[in-house]
């Protein structure tokens, strides 16, 4: 379970931190299993519900005779389970934990925290059972009803209380990188859903403004919430599990504060083309362009951190789901400011290139690293280990081949299905048949994601299990042994050929 580092400390000095870990370790264990766990089974429950709003889109009549099974419940269902059921509760789980690492304290509210757990999923319990039953908003990202703010409202008054007493009790004078994001993320996200479903719900906001609020709170849903707590996973596990520190300060800086600058603006890019000021869309783009700087430092800064480190993600199961998202993060960002385009916008709006672009970042981007954070950190607050490392390559590589082929089948059928559309010689049940292959493919990949996430679901329920029952060294993709080292094979041949 222990991570490398480049300067080892001194005995004493090292049990002596070793001590403090574990202390902080047992003090989360309560609060972090118990979101963890439940993000676990809303992942399950997403992705059932995922899986029946896929098939419906190429077999309509697929359940047909279920009223509440319908696609149009059926979809927004799975949307708001799995993000405000598996990403925040996920979230939740490793915000807290990454805190209380950072400033060196126990997890403050024992009692009180645990109990958020439980309010957050009734909460979200209300919210799909709502939905299912026909008492939707109708507002993407916000379907829930309003009366869900009050359970999400007090989870995120008690988490927010809890930071920053961490904060103000830190045993350490600086403060990282990863907690600058986490800071962001919950005094970020209130303010957006407030702010959101007043903007969207309240009875004289309609029309265009309700259009444009809802994209901008749906846009930073993912920018400001969870985005931020990806990138302090990153910040965190890369250098931690590779014993490097992180590349750069300045960059670290740079990335963090045009990301809070620039990210709220880019949303309204969304509205190209719609009867709203022409101003309010370029501020948009404009927004979505500037995003390119955050990027590139955040993309520079952390394969700088890896360079020569690469070996590592042939053992480490952590590093392996952190990098694939880390890299995804830099996909999906350089492929949202290039959406934003008005040229290439009126060929990919409309159409399931945007589907794919959605799941390139929530879940190549943040649930790769909601997963790869999971897989460290469960194994310290539970004293045990994974019980096997090739149910863990099963979950990484059906997960990774299926978002694979969702994003390259929707992409690829978005950008032909726009085309089409935009032809007015081509008939419209013809762009319908068109996609149908590319919606069966997705389909197929719903069903890889899934067997993955039954897969670490039973490695979840599994590490619970055998909660307390250390094991004598950490679960490896591959063991170390089995791996020459190149470079020494090299210079051996080197050395030999003169």
């Amino acid at each position: 379970m222990g991570a490398s580092t480049a300067n080892p400390l001194p005995a004493p000095r090292e049990q002596a931190d070793l001590a403090t870990r574990a202390q902080i370790d047992r003090s989360c264990r309560q609060t972090v299993s118990i979101y963890y766990a439940s993000a676990v089974f809303w992942l399950l429950v997403g992705s059932l519900l995922a899986l029946v709003a896929s098939l419906k889109m190429h077999l309509p009549g697929f359940l047909s005779g279920w009223e509440w099974l319908t696609f149009g419940r059926v979809r927004p269902a799975h949307l708001n389970t799995v993000i405000y059921g598996w990403a925040s509760m996920a979230g939740v789980g490793t915000l807290l934990w990454l805190q209380a690492r950072l400033s060196r304290v126990r997890l403050p509210l024992p009692l009180l925290l645990p109990v958020t757990g439980l309010i957050w999923n009734a909460g979200v319990v209300y919210g799909t059972a709502a939905i299912l039953m026909g008492y939707g908003t109708s507002t993407e990202w916000l379907e829930f009803p309003v009366p869900a703010l009050a359970f999400f409202g007090f989870c995120l008054a008690v988490i927010i209380y809890a930071s920053l007493l961490m904060m103000m009790r830190r045993k350490v004078h600086h403060t990282y990188v990863s907690q600058w994001y986490l800071y962001g993320a919950i005094l970020w996200f209130p303010f957006l859903y407030v702010a959101g479903l007043f903007l969207t719900q309240a009875p004289n906001v309609n029309g265009t403004v309700r259009a444009i609020s809802n994209w901008w709170f749906a846009h930073n849903v993912l920018g400001l919430w969870l985005t931020p707590i990806g990138l302090a996973s990153a910040y965190y596990f890369i250098p931690k599990v590779t014993g490097r520190p992180v590349h750069s300060y300045h960059l670290s800086l740079l990335g963090f504060w045009t990301l809070a600058l620039f990210y709220n603006w880019a949303g309204t890019h969304h509205l190209i083309g719609g009867p709203i000021p022409a101003w309010v869309v370029t501020v948009g783009i404009v927004g979505s362009m500037m995003m390119f700087v955050p990027v590139i430092t955040v993309a520079i800064n952390h394969h700088m951190t890896m360079v020569g480190q690469f070996h590592f993600l042939r053992t480490s199961p952590t590093l392996r789901f952190v990098v694939f998202g880390a890299m995804s993060y830099t996909a999906v960002s350089v492929q949202g400011s290039l959406t934003a385009l008005r040229s290439w916008n009126e060929i990919t709006h409309f159409t399931h290139y945007t589907i794919a672009h959605a799941h390139l970042g929530v879940y190549a981007f943040y649930s790769m690293l909601a997963f790869g954070a999971m897989y460290y950190i469960l194994p310290r607050v539970l004293r045990s280990e994974w019980s096997s490392a090739p149910l863990i390559k099963l979950h990484f590589w059906s997960c990774g081949a299926g978002i694979a082929l969702y994003f390259l089948a929707l992409t690829w059928a978005g950008i032909e299905q726009g085309r089409m559309m935009n032809n007015p010689d081509v008939p419209f049940l013809r762009i319908v048949a068109y996609t149908l292959p590319w919606l069966a493919s997705r389909s197929v990949a719903g069903v890889l994601m899934t067997l993955g996430h039954a897969a670490f679901a039973l490695l979840v329920w599994r590490i619970f299990r055998d909660a307390g029952k250390s094991l004598p060294g950490p679960t490896l993709l591959t063991p170390a042994r089995l791996w020459p080292d190149w470079r020494r094979l090299w210079s051996r041949a080197g050395r030999k050929t003169s």
